[in-house]
């Protein structure tokens, strides 16, 4: 089979032609479009400085400003009705504090790129999220994630960041001085400012041997969804939802770590995978980290795929939704009887377990939660009609969609959700008393 991208299966040519969706929108001077290929950003104009002044200057000249990190949201959080900023071409640094066990990175860094750096060193993060490829910045401002029933996500490693304030100073906080203000700051959405660098806690380096199952039946995780999803340091369940299956059980054992591990030959009924796997089965795994129990560093593991795998324009749409784990079989359950609705546009759907976090506008505050992926096939339309019966379906649960991917829910409901939304907008009217920051998706969803 010829090579894909990222969950890109050769068999969407035989699904049909594909619509536009609406919000693919080319501009006359063209910045561009997210990874994904279904968003346009609007922008009058895309900067790359390459120093922080520059980026001072910029902020305070602007009247309308946001950052434009590694262009994986789905959405428009990251675009700006004038003026955009990459750091991209900022100077990368990282330091490293071995006395206090952190890391501070200048924003425009990718994972993959700060993995390197800390495993050379002898240390390591708590969790990497799926792919490698993402900004620290980016992926921190959205609450993006891992794995693991006690792992937050990747912005719970956040101990101090610097950013660019409205009137273009330079701020910097701290857990140690600033701990509330912190808690609102990191999940900021692109509001707060133009974050320049973050601190991140570190850990000494560990190694991790990942395995594979094969066709579980669904009624397991019923009754035994916390031993399935706690049985290893970080779990993940691939399904199509069909036939009440959970296609592959992808399990990360960190060699250190005090669960204890063996990997037997079946799973209840599912079975060990004796090759290597891709989450879609029909898709070469040569992209993927390496799996039947080969050891491996941290950074080689934790990812689905390989940090030298680099994924181009990828076709696909992503959703992703949180509901609080103590919920997490009924949800699964509702999102089975819609198997008929999901399945037909869907290439695979990925469930994990994330703790719970005290970061305001964080989907996990104050909740551990399991999060239910969907990466679609690129037809919006359909898309757009199934998303509102998975988040009626979800509901009950009191359901939030990851900030930087496609939802239909109502910022009515969606503001309903986060109880700490008064003290963060409060927060944004401090840093950014004019709404510098402020674009048409913090507006409709946090101010509607």
């Amino acid at each position: 089979m010829k090579k894909r991208t990222f969950l890109k299966i050769s068999s969407l040519i035989v699904t049909g032609s594909f619509f536009t969706p609406p919000f693919l929108y080319r501009p006359d001077r063209e910045i561009g479009s997210n990874w994904a290929g279904n968003y346009y950003y609007k922008a009058k104009e895309l900067h790359e400085p390459e120093r922080i002044d520059q980026v001072q200057a910029l902020v305070e000249e602007s009247e309308k400003v946001r950052v434009l990190g590694s262009r994986h949201s789905f959405n428009s959080i990251a675009d700006s009705p004038e003026d955009l900023i990459s750091l991209k071409n900022l100077r990368p640094e990282i330091f490293i504090d071995r006395e206090t066990q952190t890391v501070t990175v200048t924003a425009g860094v990718r994972y993959g790129e700060l993995a390197r750096h800390l495993q050379k060193h002898g240390f390591a993060l708590h969790n990497l999220a799926s792919l490698p490829h993402i900004s620290v910045a980016g992926a921190c401002a959205t609450a993006t994630h891992g794995s693991g029933v006690r792992n937050g996500n990747l912005a719970t490693a956040v101990s101090g960041m610097e950013l660019v304030t409205a009137d273009g100073e330079l701020l910097s906080i701290s857990r140690e001085r600033d701990e509330e203000q912190l808690s609102g700051s990191v999940v900021g959405l692109g509001g707060v400012g133009v974050v320049t660098s973050l601190t991140l806690n570190i850990e000494p380096t560990y190694e991790v041997e990942q395995y594979v199952y094969r066709d579980l039946s669904a009624k397991h995780l019923e009754t035994h969804f916390d031993d399935i999803m706690s049985g290893a340091y970080s779990v993940s369940l691939f399904t199509d939802f069909r036939n009440n299956t959970i296609n592959q059980v992808w399990m990360k054992n960190r060699l250190d770590d005090d669960i204890e591990f063996r990997a037997e030959d079946t799973l209840f009924d599912a079975r060990l995978t004796d090759r290597h796997m891709h989450p879609i089965a029909e898709i070469s795994a040569e992209n993927c980290t390496r799996q039947m129990g080969i050891p491996g560093p941290w950074h080689q593991r934790l990812p689905h795929f390989r940090m030298d795998f680099t994924p181009s324009s990828g076709d696909e749409l992503q959703s992703e939704f949180f509901v609080p784990r103590e919920h997490a079989w009924d949800a699964v359950a509702e999102l089975f009887k819609l198997s008929d609705r999901i399945a037909p546009h869907l290439l695979i759907s990925e469930i994990r377990t994330i703790d719970a976090d005290n970061l305001w506008m964080s989907p996990c505050y104050r909740q551990p939660s399991v999060a239910l992926h969907f990466t679609w096939k690129p037809d919006w339309p359909s898309v757009k009609k199934v998303l509102p019966l998975i988040e009626e379906r979800l509901a009950p649960y009191d359901v939030r969609p990851h900030w930087g991917k496609l939802f239909t829910l109502s910022p009515r409901v969606l503001q309903s959700r986060y109880e700490k939304l008064d003290d963060f907008k409060k927060l944004l009217a401090g840093c950014d008393p004019k709404g510098k920051f402020r674009n048409r998706f913090l507006e409709e969803y946090l101010y509607t």
